[in-house]
């Protein structure tokens, strides 16, 4: 079983392996130009679906792109539904308009 408290943070990605060090979850989060990143992937391997991973990846990709200073553009259909969800995030918004 995979461990949350694992969920590995990088630079433009944030993501879980799973014991044999496969990656079985990811947000990644290039950057689009100087300083905007745009949040466009998300996937969580099948058999750990429904137990509020992706949340979790959402929720450590926000602290990662709020501690760099980055901004955000949104190309993943689960990133548009969690900042919609969790509206108090999206201060790192490029354009409030999303």
């Amino acid at each position: 079983m995979v461990n949350l408290s694992d969920i590995i943070r990088e630079d433009h990605a944030v993501y879980i392996n799973d014991n044999e060090g496969n990656m079985v979850a990811y947000v990644t989060f290039p950057f689009d130009e100087d300083g905007i990143v745009n949040i466009n992937r998300t996937f969580v391997d099948g058999s750990l679906r429904g137990m509020g991973i992706a949340k979790k990846l959402m929720d450590a990709c926000y602290q990662v792109i709020k501690e760099k200073g980055y901004k955000v553009r949104i190309t993943c259909s689960y990133a548009v539904k969690y900042f919609s969800e969790n509206i108090d995030k999206k201060d790192v918004f490029y354009d409030e308009k999303i």
